[in-house]
Formats: C-alpha cells, structure tokens, sequence
C-alpha cells in the first residue's frame, strides 16, 4: 500500500494551558475524501492546524506524504482553506491577486508565466468567480469570498486539500458551487480532508468520517447517516450525547474496530 498521505499518531496539543488534543491518531491515504467531524471545542481545526504546523504539537508524530511534517518543506502539494475570513485580511486587492498569491510556490522567483495566469483563470472559473476576476475582494459577499479562499488554495494544483469548515455561514448557492468544485477534485484524485459541521450536501464524496470529542477520537469509519425523524450526528454532539459503543474510547484506543464501529452506526445508519 501506498505511504499515507496524512499520517498522525499520538498527537497531542494545548492551546495556553488547556489540553486540546490528547492523542489523535489519523491515517488518510491517496485518494481517500475524510471528514473530520465533533462538536464545537472538540479539536477539529487544532488537529488540521498541527497539521500543517500552525499549532505546535507536544508529543506524538505526524508525517506528510511520509515526511516528518518538521522536515516537509513541498507545501505546493498542500492546499489549505482556513475557517471562513476575509479573504484579503483587510489589504486592498483584487480577486485576481489573491488567488495569484496561492500559485507563488509553482513559480521560479515570484514571476508568472503564461502556464501560471493560465492556473489561476482555471481556478476561478472552478469557483465560479471568473466574472469577478478584476473586482476588489471588499465588494464580494461571505460565500464569495469563500470561493476566493478555495480558488487559492487550488490554483497550485495541490494532491492534498484541507478544508476548514468550508460551508459555514456560506449561502446556499456558495454551497452548490463549492460541492462541485469539490466532486471536481476528488474525479482528479485530489486527497481530502475536511472539517465539517454537517455532512450535507457533501456526504456522497465522503469515505470515512472522523469523530472528534474532548480531543480524542471516538469514531473511524463509514460516514453515519441518521434516520428520518432523528437529530443530525452534529446535534447530538452538540449536546454531549453519550455515542452507542464509545463511551470508553481513550487515545491510542483504536475507535474503528467492527464492535464499535456497529455500536454508533446502529444509532446512525438506517
């Protein structure tokens, strides 16, 4: 088999004095769609910020396309989509410039070639913004520029993509646009790993959902599904539910085994 592509073992991680991971093992090979899912402070967006070094992990190991992620330094392979922000952080620019800027690493010296403008026009025609190309990023709504963030992150044609909640607070149109952007790259076998609220209408290019609570892993397997009648899986994390079968997962305890994974999903799946 393959290296994975995403490989943490052990992970911990405190932001301040507060633990925030305690242990995270995840495994994501080639090819593979992962949704992270867990309940607000759970340790989704800490996990994918240790990932790419954001956060400093404490103890435990994580490797990228079998590197030690101290020692990865091929980020062009890497797209990331942080939490919904202003896409220019507040510096006047055009949709253009900032998508231009997620394709730097492929370029030798900072200077685009027609191969690299060709890149970017992809990518925002792959966002559906091309008609907004020359417009500043000020004039764009919440889920434009999400778009924007995503065009970014794909202008560099990246094997692996990690998302952060990429459908929070983002019209429903902006969702459409996003999912198909989505089917898009994993039908080019683009590797993916996002962190989600809901499933929703990205549940059908989802593999393996990835439960997270109290910044452990409670769950590794097929994404659940909740009948009809039956709070959403977010709902029930929300509230602190106990999970059928986990109730007694602890780090380095494997939480996709067929006992466990059987409890949660006779909850979850119809």
């Amino acid at each position: 088999m393959d290296e994975p592509v995403i490989a943490m073992r052990g992970v911990t991680a405190d932001l301040g004095s507060r633990p925030v991971l305690r242990g995270v093992d995840l495994t994501v090979h080639r090819g593979e769609v992962v949704a992270l899912l867990g309940a607000n402070g759970s340790g989704k967006s800490t996990a994918v910020r240790s990932l790419i070094g954001q956060v400093p992990a404490g103890s435990g190991s994580i490797e990228l396309f079998g590197t030690p992620r101290r020692s990865f330094r091929d980020w062009a392979r890497v797209g990331y989509v942080p939490q919904r922000t202003t896409a220019a952080g507040g510096v006047p620019a055009t949709v253009t410039e900032i998508v231009s800027s997620g394709r730097l690493s492929r370029t030798r010296f900072g200077l685009f070639r027609r191969a690299d403008r060709e890149a970017v026009r992809r990518a925002l025609e792959l966002v559906g913004m091309a008609d907004r190309a020359g417009d500043p990023v000020t004039a764009l709504s919440g889920g434009q520029h999400q778009r924007v963030l995503i065009a970014r992150a794909l202008v560099a044609e990246p094997e692996l993509l990690i998302m952060d909640e990429p459908m929070a607070g983002v019209d429903l149109a902006s969702q459409e646009v996003l999912a198909h952007t989505l089917r898009e790259q994993v039908a080019a076998g683009t590797t993916v790993l996002l962190v989600l609220h809901e499933l929703g209408p990205l549940e059908p290019l989802i593999d393996r959902a990835v439960v997270l609570r109290d910044g452990c892993v409670v769950y590794d397997g097929p994404p659940p599904k909740a009948p009809a009648g039956t709070p959403p899986l977010s709902a029930s994390l929300e509230r602190g539910d106990p999970q059928p079968g986990h109730d007694h997962v602890h780090p380095h305890t494997s939480a996709g085994t067929p006992s466990t994974r059987t409890g949660l999903l006779s909850r979850w799946t119809s």
